[in-house]
């Protein structure tokens, strides 16, 4: 992520209270926080402020030595990030004492020399203090004692954090006035999909690294991973979505948390990006997060994944699929892509900038209804009559119809049509209403 604000990983081995820490600086809860090690998979970043000292602050996942493929990735993400940062909390667990895996954390932490702050965690009483003081040992300074999970020592922590941390960039020139004027709008787009069917491969690719754990393991990613990058078209915040799965699966707080930050992701977003995968086709789940997706307002592009591995008669069918099981999305560009080749991934950001760019449009009233006038001349409402109308939102565009009698909805769609082409509305959702005006 390109900024100018220094940057803290939290870092650890499984289990400790990496999240739970994370949570309590930021102040509220967005990180999965379970009993159970291996929660955390992603880098999860967040813009953090103490002291009114700015910086960011990344949730990693837990370094374990000797793991299967998956826990070698997640290692591999958390290790890159720690060289990567200004400064490492490096948490333990007081009430274990030193672990062979803390150990080994260690090892690879002495490298960086003093960018490390050993955070001696679950220190809930004074009983406790004695005990924190056995991970000295390790060689990586004096112990901070804390307690995430109840507060107790945060605020000193935190003291000592922006203490140790780089000078702002441009800290002196810089003025208060100035600040909210330098910071560029950022558009945020939201990566939905199932399990499994490439999202976080088409993550990695826009964001120019492995920056999601990828692997073929359905459910890797448990958390909604953001980053922000660069484009022609301007800042854009990608965010990388945990899988939706069938409510019957969703039995454990894991994938019920990961469901709410997936939902909210995309209620915060300005573009939508359904990610399918073209060798299965459309199936029911599919459908399902294509109708929450049209639920929340937001322009929704589809993208036909691992289209490279079709043959011809399958296109056909995948086509005729979207057609018919997807028609309520008729408005969303559809594209061909292979996330892991890059076929057709280059005409994904414009498409993006112009769903951006309909969702924010602003018609002016004097021309909304003269297409309206056009549109009525041409096809007559049946039994009733527009008398004008008004844009009354965007985000996405909302049009007020002040009319004689309720319109019927296949006459609302054609409306809807007509003033998508006349506007260049194409890749946006168009919400109308209609008010009834008062008989005297």
């Amino acid at each position: 992520m390109k900024s100018d604000l220094p940057v803290v990983v939290v870092a650890g081995r499984p289990n400790v209270g990496k999240s739970t820490l994370v949570n309590r600086i930021v102040g509220r809860q967005v990180a999965i926080v379970e009993r159970h090690p291996g929660v955390t998979r992603d880098r999860l970043e967040l813009s953090c402020d103490w002291a009114g000292r700015g910086f960011r602050l990344v949730d990693t996942g837990g370094l374990v030595e000797g793991g299967d493929a998956l826990d070698d990735k997640v290692t591999e993400q958390a290790v890159r990030a720690m060289k990567a940062a200004d400064l490492v909390l490096f948490v333990l667990d007081a009430t274990t004492g030193v672990t062979g895996e803390d150990a080994a954390v260690a090892s690879v932490l002495r490298r960086l020399g003093d960018r490390v702050l050993v955070v001696a965690n679950k220190v809930d009483s004074e009983r406790r203090e004695a005990e924190a003081w056995e991970l000295s040992a390790l060689g990586l300074g004096t112990p901070h004692l804390i307690s995430a999970l109840h507060g107790r020592g945060v605020g000193d922590l935190l003291d000592e954090v922006v203490a140790r941390l780089p000078a702002a960039a441009g800290a002196e020139s810089a003025s208060p006035g100035d600040e909210a004027s330098a910071v560029p709008a950022v558009s945020s787009v939201a990566i939905m999909g199932r399990p499994n069917v490439g999202k976080s491969t088409l993550f990695n690719r826009l964001v120019g690294e492995d920056r999601s754990v990828v692997h073929d393991l359905p459910g890797t990613t448990r958390d909604a991973i953001d980053t922000i990058i660069e484009t022609e078209a301007g800042s854009l915040r990608l965010v990388d979505t945990a899988g939706m799965r069938r409510r019957a699966r969703e039995g454990d707080p894991q994938e019920y948390f990961s469901l709410v930050r997936s939902l909210r992701a995309l209620d915060r977003s300005d573009v939508a990006l359904l990610v399918l995968d073209a060798t299965e086709g459309v199936t029911h789940q599919d459908q399902r997060l294509a109708e929450r997706i049209d639920a929340s307002g937001s322009p929704a592009v589809l993208l036909l994944n691992k289209w490279d591995l079709l043959e011809t008669e399958q296109r056909l069918s995948v086509g005729e699929e979207i057609a018919d099981k997807l028609a309520f999305l008729g408005y969303a560009p559809v594209l061909r892509i292979s996330a892991k080749t890059g076929l057709g991934v280059h005409r994904l950001l414009p498409v993006i900038d112009e769903a951006i760019t309909a969702y924010h449009r602003r018609i002016p009233t004097s021309r909304l209804n003269e297409a309206l006038k056009a549109a009525q001349s041409a096809h007559p409402a049946p039994g009733a009559r527009i008398l004008y109308a008004v844009q009354g939102a965007i985000d996405p565009p909302t049009i007020t119809l002040f009319a004689t009698r309720r319109l019927p909805p296949p006459y609302l769609r054609y409306l809807e049509r007509s003033l998508r082409e006349r506007f260049d509305l194409g890749p946006t959702p168009i919400e109308m209403r209609v008010r009834v005006r008062q008989q005297r």
